[in-house]
């Protein structure tokens, strides 16, 4: 078997003596689990060890694999210049990792490196694993913006080079957990950073790496988690393999959760392809749904699938609500998958004779025209889950104080420029925090005059 050993670690650079300066100690449970983690690494001998790091270039569409002969870096940004390390990649494995990616039309491969120097979510376990392995290549891949099944695809292509090129490795997934775990922490404190390391440390102690795929976006984004998709690609990489796992430790001290956890390869397993279970519950989920959708909701599925399907705009259906067909209004039509945006694009004021009309073209539109995504594919379309928000008139009001985020949306302006921003947002709590992104997405600096209006939705989902 071509993967030996998977291992997940946080990468506090704390914890090098150098750096920390005697504050390691308080977190001597992760010091202790990492020379666990790293002598048993040695005992496996792989050829190549596979890391996995959020702090590697980042891409909101593309995987990037780190390219050329090898890198080194140091802690000088930790105040800690003297310790450096340096790695010889395995470059025929990335050559062949990005041929095979190509070939499963995953966006990863070697372009776009700013930086070739080594993240410290990658010399953090290095700096313990040296300590016991010296003969070893690496192979060093960032994370992305980009779906968890995408994730969870590439680490599949991991194990598969590996087979392919008879290469013994071990998975390293770097990645803290929560960042908000105190009021005195470095991000202060949020109750989803707590409950979120809670439901993680537990699927990282079954080896449930279903439960991996389905925390939603909104949940990790108050968590201010770090590793959940370099825990996926790990996942992806022991695809159809039974563990044994073993949690060594998890530490919050600093207000940042650590955890380790190491997997023991048992045996093949073809009941843990988790992205094809979750792939089936999406779908079942998507039918349950469409069994209660209401006709704004219908229509918007409807008119963007036939779209996709056919090239084509369907024609009004004969059965819609009064209100639908002889009614106008501003309508927004957004697109979710997986818990992540796909697609918005709506109307402010109508353009059209009808809602009716307003939703079918603003559902296409949010499904091919949005410029910030690519087009909707046809095999995403049981993925996806629609809203459709209805705007009332918007009136204008003479200062933030007439806002209320929950109740009203609210419209930007200044000149030609404007910028629209829906109520009841996730993540959207103040006032404030709305007619700023309003004003961002209008292009609006700080300093220019604005003028506001406000207007209520009935959102159907």
């Amino acid at each position: 078997m071509a993967i030996l050993g998977a291992f997940i670690v946080p990468h506090p650079p704390l914890i090098i003596p150098e750096v920390g300066k005697g504050e390691e100690k308080k977190v001597q449970k992760t010091i202790d689990s990492y020379h666990k983690v790293a002598s048993r690494i040695a005992e496996l001998k792989p050829d190549t060890l596979i890391f996995t790091t959020p702090h590697s270039i980042l891409y909101s569409d593309y995987f990037h694999i780190s390219p050329g002969p090898g890198a080194k870096g140091d802690f000088g940004r930790f105040g800690a210049r003297d310790v450096s390390l340096s790695v010889e990649y395995d470059e025929i494995f990335v050559e062949e990792l990005e041929a095979l990616s190509e070939r499963n039309q995953l966006e990863a491969g070697t372009l776009g490196e700013r930086d070739k120097s080594l993240d410290h979510g990658t010399m953090v376990p290095l700096y313990y694993i040296n300590q016991y392995l010296k003969d070893y290549k690496v192979v060093r891949v960032g994370l992305s913006g980009l779906p968890v099944t995408d994730h969870y695809r590439l680490g599949r292509c991991i194990t598969e080079t590996a087979d392919k090129l008879k290469r013994r490795i071990v998975f390293v997934a770097s990645g803290d957990l929560s960042h908000k775990l105190k009021e005195d922490g470095p991000y202060g404190f949020a109750k989803e950073g707590v409950e979120f390391d809670n439901k993680v440390t537990q699927a990282m102690k079954e080896g449930d790496f279903l439960s991996f795929l389905t925390f939603s976006p909104d949940f990790c984004e108050a968590a201010a988690e770090c590793g959940l998709r370099s825990f996926i690609i790990m996942a992806g990489a022991l695809s159809g393999l039974s563990v044994e796992p073993e949690f060594l430790s998890y530490e919050g001290t600093f207000g940042v959760g650590y955890g380790v956890c190491a997997y023991k390869i048992i045996s093949e397993d073809n009941n843990r392809h988790f992205d094809i279970i979750f792939k089936q519950k999406q779908l079942e989920e998507a039918r349950e749904r469409q069994k209660y959708e209401d006709s704004y909701v219908n229509l918007a599925r409807r008119s963007l699938e036939a779209y996709i399907k056919s090239g084509s705009h369907i024609k009004q259906p004969d059965s819609l609500p009064e209100e639908m067909t002889t009614k106008r209004a501003g309508v927004f039509v957004s697109l979710k998958k997986y818990g992540q945006l796909r697609g918005c694009i709506g109307t402010i004021s109508p353009v059209t004779r009808s809602i009716a009309h307003e939703i079918i073209r603003n559902a296409v539109s949010a499904g091919v025209e949005d410029p910030r995504f690519p087009p909707v594919r046809e095999e995403e379309l049981d993925d996806l889950v629609y809203s459709v928000d209805v705007l009332s008139e918007a009136e204008s009001i003479d200062s933030m104080e007439e806002l209320d985020v929950k109740r009203y949306g609210v419209i930007v302006s200044s000149g030609r420029k404007r910028g629209l921003l829906l109520p009841n947002l996730e993540g959207i709590n103040t006032v404030e925090e709305q007619v700023s992104i309003a004003r961002k997405k209008a292009g609006i600096y700080d300093n220019e005059d604005i003028k506001l209006e406000r207007f209520e939705v009935i959102r159907h989902q």
